[in-house]
């Protein structure tokens, strides 16, 4: 039989949880999106900037069962979508990227888009595929999506060159997607001498990652077991509940909140599950992490890095934290604490404290994350990007299920929050869904609210608004007592809202913000966009920011330390 490559391409995509692809179509990937636009199942989303397109996709993977798909153009498309790519790949985000290409019937040089997209590609994908034959076209995206969900996720590549997609061409017959068997073992031995470590130690500690987003019941059962405060990387912040006694906040060095750096001080055991101890959640490798380090990841590439581990268990964290927790079961190892969950308590209790009595000119970031909490429905969907805000809501945000809380991490790219908002909503369009979002951040993608709006999504833009790049804007005033060229400038957020079709809001002070952020997620409800202009205070500092800063500075050579204080000093002497 003979079919189109396009044909073919949409064929495959149906057999796989894609609900949604993103992208920007062109002469090179036509014949796709005409296919795309007679399925029953898949819808093809417009993006304004396939970066844009890239983080929607991100978004899908992040927040449902389904794969974030691109189909987009190849050499710029590709360029442009890099951002979100690269976010996918170094987070372990699951992606399918499939781009048009030249012709490669024609006996020509210099084609439009004529560009060796794989050498690019190579190091932000698991793999990369060119097709060269209508029969390769429906194996190759099963090998594909099959490559991107297993291991480690990442996102893969398939280039399929316009003649392929246009033209008719043999096929021997229509493939149908079969999933693979799940083959791993867990070794009973490993198991086992991570029972007697844990049934050995006095104080036991459990740090998650995005690894352990499936585990999430699993892992309160242990923990409450063997009596064990909780804390989490940055973009695992969802994976345990926010609001459960025995979670400390995220990371527990002296760039986390006080619950965390003071129940994890004394602990000669931790249980570390789906984290590589990245730089963000470790305060820049200013975790103290004792001896007793029980590492389980399904990559094992990250084992031994920056912590040496005592043991190391290789696999899936549900599979492998369910049989821990039978073997603890099963030898009726328990422990106990008193005052544990007290200390947690009183140590939240007095950095809220803290935050709630600190006098602001403006908005305080404490009263609005406890009004927005207050606001939101249990599974609500909140997404934030790369900034000051994000610290601020992993120290004053309670999130309550795994996977409703993302944010962009390793890669910590700007310009994630409003089209992964935007993914997170069409993934989810049952449940709320907002975005909260820097100024900086949000000039950089801000305009993908178009693509909501023609897709009638109701969700809420809350956009933390000071004129500056306030992260590394505070990041400088430390070490520098000066700042450079962090300043944004004033911009009218009601002309875009307006350009947009967004409802405007605005958020002045402490006495608006019950009222405000309810108005907004009542038109969100109605299924229109509420941009929320919130005139932040970022006054006081993070305890992220302040930790990070003194950690890094002392990791210094001696004399260069001295040299940057010293010049501090003058500075503000000087003025």
């Amino acid at each position: 039989m003979k079919k189109t490559g396009a044909w073919l391409v949409v064929k495959a995509l149906e057999q796989l949880p894609i609900s949604h692809t993103f992208g920007v179509p062109g002469v090179h990937n036509t014949e796709i999106y005409d296919e795309l636009n007679k399925s029953t199942n898949i819808t093809p989303i417009l993006v304004t900037h396939e970066g844009g397109g890239s983080f929607m996709a991100d978004a899908v993977s992040r927040t449902s069962n389904n794969i974030g798909t691109l189909v987009i153009v190849p050499a710029a498309g590709i360029t442009h979508a890099l951002s979100g790519i690269g976010e996918a790949f170094l987070d372990g985000i699951p992606m399918l990227i499939i781009s048009g290409g030249i012709r490669t019937d024609v006996n020509k040089s210099f084609q439009l888009h004529e560009w060796d997209m794989h050498s690019v590609l190579s190091g932000i994908t698991k793999k990369t595929f060119k097709i060269n034959s209508h029969q390769n076209i429906m194996a190759t995206i099963f090998e594909a999506y099959n490559i991107a969900i297993s291991g480690n996720p990442g996102p893969v590549f398939i280039e399929i060159p316009a003649n392929i997609q246009l033209f008719k061409g043999a096929v021997s017959e229509i493939s149908t997607y079969i999933k693979p068997e799940n083959t791993f073992k867990i070794k009973t031995s490993q198991i086992e001498e991570a029972a007697n470590i844990i049934a050995e130690s006095k104080k036991v500690g459990m740090f998650l990652g995005w690894g352990a987003k499936e585990a999430t019941n699993i892992s309160i059962q242990i923990a409450e077991r063997i009596n064990t405060p909780v804390s989490t990387t940055l973009q695992g912040y969802s994976v345990f509940p926010g609001n459960h006694p025995l979670f400390t906040g995220m990371g527990f060095s002296a760039a986390s909140i006080p619950a965390s750096e003071n129940a994890f001080k004394d602990i000669d055991c931790l249980i570390a599950v789906g984290t590589r101890f990245a730089e963000i959640p470790t305060g820049s490798y200013g975790a103290k992490v004792p001896e007793n380090l029980i590492h389980i990841d399904i990559d094992k590439n990250v084992f031994d890095k920056n912590y040496k581990s005592k043991l190391a268990i290789e696999g899936d964290a549900k599979i492998v934290l369910e049989s821990l927790l039978q073997e603890l079961i099963n030898r009726n190892i328990e422990k106990s604490d008193a005052q544990l969950i007290e200390s947690i308590a009183q140590d939240k209790a007095a950095y809220y404290k803290e935050w709630s009595d600190f006098k602001f000119e403006r908005v305080n970031p404490y009263h609005f994350f406890k009004n927005l909490r207050n606001k939101l429905e249990k599974d609500a969907i909140t997404v934030v990007d790369d900034g000051n805000h994000t610290f601020l809501a992993a120290e004053l945000f309670q999130n309550l299920k795994s996977k409703h809380f993302i944010s962009p991490t390793d890669f910590n790219c700007m310009g994630y929050c409003v089209p992964a908002t935007i993914g997170a909503k069409l993934a989810n369009p049952d449940k709320q869904v907002i975005g909260i979002v820097g100024d900086g951040a949000f000039l950089m993608t801000g305009l993908e609210l178009l693509t909501a709006k023609r897709n009638n999504l109701g969700i809420a833009i809350f956009v933390f608004h000071d004129g500056e790049l306030s992260q590394i804007s505070q990041g400088q005033e430390i070490p520098y007592n000066r700042k450079t060229s962090t300043e944004i400038g004033d911009f009218k957020l009601e002309g875009i809202a307006k350009a947009v079709g967004a409802e405007y809001l605005v958020i002045e002070n402490d006495s608006q913000i019950h009222q405000i952020i309810s108005t907004a997620l009542d038109n969100a409800k109605n299924n229109k966009i509420a941009l929320v202009d919130v005139l932040i205070d970022y006054k006081k500092r993070t305890r992220f920011t302040k930790g990070v800063v003194k950690t890094v500075l002392e990791n210094f050579p001696f004399m260069d330390r001295v040299r940057f204080v010293g010049r501090a000093i003058k500075r503000k002497i000087l003025g």
